[in-house]
Order: C-alpha cells, then sequence, then structure tokens
C-alpha cells in the first residue's frame, strides 16, 4: 500500500502544482499513463436544448481550440430534462450551464434553490424560429396557424358546434387548396422547449382562431386550455426524440412528413429539406430577426455564477459566447443559424453576464 502510494506521489504533485488553465491542465490520457481521471481538471458541462446545442458546441470547439482549458462537454437532453440535470445541484460533477430553447418555469426555479442554487444568470443569446419542413421532393406548403390546429387537436366542434375526435386524415380535406396527401407530423415531445413553444405560438392562436374555441376561452379559460393543449395520439403527430436530427431523418424516409424544428436545423439542411410558409411567410432571417414570421421565439442560456471557482474557464467561456465575433451579426454563430440580438441588448447582456461570474 505504502510503495504504491510512494509511486503516485510525484504525479500527485505535479498535478496540485500545475494551473489550471496550463497546457499540462488539458493533458488527459496518454499511452502508458496511471489512470488518475479524479485528478484531472473539471470540465464544463452543458446540458439542455437541442435547438441550442449547436451554438454552444461551436463556441466549446472554438474556446478548447483557442484557450488551454478543456472543451466544454455539451449534451442534447431537451430543455426540460435539462433543467432537471442542471438543478442537481452544485459541485465539479454537476452541469454548469444549460441550453434553452424557452424561459425557465417557476416550479424549475424553486428546484433549483431547493438544491443549494441560488443564484442563476439568464443569458438570452439570440432569436429562432420553429420550423415545419418536409423533403425538398414533397409539395411545397403554405399554412395558417388555425390549419395546424385543425390538423392536431385530439377534438374539433362539428357544424353544430358539438366537440368530437378529430378524424381529418389528410390536409385537403381541411382546405382543397392544400396537398391530398396524409397529415403526418413528427416534432419533439412534451419534455421540448421547442414543443412548449410551438403549443404557445401556434396551437394556442390557431384555435382562438376559431370561434367556438374563443367562445370557450373566454367563458371557461381552464377548459379552453385542456382542449387547446391535448394532440390527437391515433398516429398523425409522431414523437421523435428530443434532437432536431431525428427529425430531418423522418423526412428524409417519408416524403410525406412534416416535421417541426429549428430553423437553425433548417439552415443546415436546405439540401435535403424545404421549409413551409406560414400565412404566406417564409422563416428566413430577415423575417425572423424582424418578428414578421409568426412562430418566432428567444433562446437561452443559463449559467451557475456558484460554479466560477469550481469550473476553470466557466467565465471565459460565457465571455467567449457573447463575443461579437461569436454572436454578433457577422459572428461564426450566424452561419450556425443564430439570429442575434440588437447591439444594444447584446452589450447588456454581456455585461451583466461577466460581472455576474466576476
Amino acid at each position: 500500500m505504502w510503495r504504491i502510494l510512494w509511486l503516485l506521489l510525484p504525479v500527485l504533485t505535479l498535478q496540485a502544482c500545475a494551473p489550471s488553465d496550463s497546457s499540462a491542465a488539458r493533458t488527459e490520457m496518454r499511452p502508458g499513463a496511471l489512470p488518475i481521471v479524479s485528478f484531472l481538471p473539471h470540465r464544463i458541462r452543458v446540458v439542455g436544448s437541442s435547438t441550442v446545442a449547436p451554438f454552444s458546441i461551436t463556441v466549446a470547439e472554438h474556446f478548447g481550440e483557442t484557450t488551454d482549458y478543456l472543451t466544454p462537454i455539451v449534451e442534447s437532453t431537451g430543455t426540460g430534462g435539462g433543467f432537471k440535470t442542471f438543478c442537481e445541484g452544485i459541485g465539479a460533477d454537476k452541469a454548469s450551464i444549460i441550453n434553452a430553447s424557452r424561459r425557465i418555469k417557476p416550479a424549475e426555479r424553486d428546484l433549483c434553490r431547493r438544491r443549494g442554487i441560488t443564484d442563476l444568470i439568464e443569458i438570452k443569446i439570440g432569436y429562432d424560429g420553429i420550423v415545419l419542413a418536409n423533403d425538398r421532393s414533397g409539395p411545397a406548403f403554405d399554412l395558417t396557424k388555425q390549419q395546424i390546429f385543425q390538423a392536431l387537436a385530439a377534438e374539433l366542434p362539428d357544424a353544430a358546434g358539438i366537440w368530437r375526435r378529430n378524424r381529418v386524415k389528410r390536409w385537403s380535406e381541411i382546405d382543397p387548396s392544400l396537398p391530398d396527401q396524409p397529415i403526418i407530423i413528427a416534432g419533439p415531445p412534451p419534455t421540448s422547449g421547442t414543443r412548449d413553444a410551438f403549443h404557445e405560438l401556434v396551437m394556442v392562436p390557431g384555435a382562438l382562431a376559431l370561434p367556438e374555441l374563443k367562445k370557450l376561452h373566454d367563458t371557461d379559460r381552464d377548459a379552453a386550455r385542456a382542449r387547446i393543449g391535448t394532440i390527437r395520439n391515433d398516429g398523425v403527430w409522431i414523437d421523435t426524440g428530443e434532437n432536431d436530427n431525428s427529425i430531418i431523418n423522418m423526412l428524409l424516409r417519408n416524403d410525406e412528413a412534416i416535421g417541426v424544428l429549428g430553423y437553425s436545423f433548417l439552415q443546415q439542411n436546405l439540401d435535403r429539406v424545404q421549409a413551409a410558409r406560414i400565412g404566406g411567410v417564409m422563416p428566413a432571417f430577415d423575417n425572423i430577426f424582424s418578428g414578421q414570421y409568426g412562430i418566432s421565439r428567444s433562446m437561452f442560456i443559463y449559467v451557475k455564477p456558484q460554479h466560477r471557482h469550481i469550473i476553470p474557464g466557466l467565465s471565459q467561456y460565457v465571455a467567449e459566447f457573447t463575443a461579437e465575433h461569436a454572436w454578433g451579426p457577422e459572428g461564426y454563430l450566424i452561419d450556425k443559424g443564430l439570429i442575434p440580438l440588437l447591439p444594444e441588448d447584446r452589450r447588456k447582456m454581456r455585461a451583466q453576464s461577466l460581472a455576474a461570474l466576476q
């Protein structure tokens, strides 16, 4: 036993003396090296939204290549699942950052607080559009929010105002001008921030465009919300997981399917899929930035300032993410599909986040 400790002592001494931001600190495992994983510097861990993940991954790769810190680990767990992981507590083995395609909910903030996470830094990183896309070999769609609701709602009112199970199977049954093909929509599961945003930005206004639901909403908001929030379960809507890449793959396998995904994934796959117009407006950069495209949302990252003295490079990673050469209008994240904040909003977000990490 003492012989083993004596052999390890020089290694432990080197690890203890090496600065966390030195090139020595970046060394992990080499052939013949002793497997002392517990003495390696702790790495930034990012969890959460698959929509925001491409931006965090790109920043992480750039950060790892241009600094002496380890490249952060980015996991796509979905926004809802990400908050559960993020709120597990404080410690070197816990996530330091969550990618979120929506704002944190009060219940999630309470969960974090109960686990000792007493403060959070909210950074709005830009905007994204929710896109309905299909294979380029399929027909071009121009849909309204009301038509999308009529395609997906579990129940719809008949001519007499009686609510009945939705049995519409083809787009042309909703409107003869729409393609005569089956309604098949692939989208994210309930734990996804994209699913939450799709409900608020598409299903709610689409439902309220129907006089029967508008009347119900005015008289019994809870009953209306229940009807609006229930998506049919007869195979028309297909949960395809937290990662938008799985939706892209399904569209390529089935040219009759439509996928609900983030604008950044559309941008990366324009050679293979096409976007539907929503109310006659394409999900283009300028249309999302101006708000003209009707399914736009904000994207966020949340950071634990309590980790700034636990995880090497945390404040530097946030500084890289919020640098003009990254998230500005000419930054490298624009090529990934990021719609940037206005200049004053970027300056404010950067200043607040870096001050909180001092």
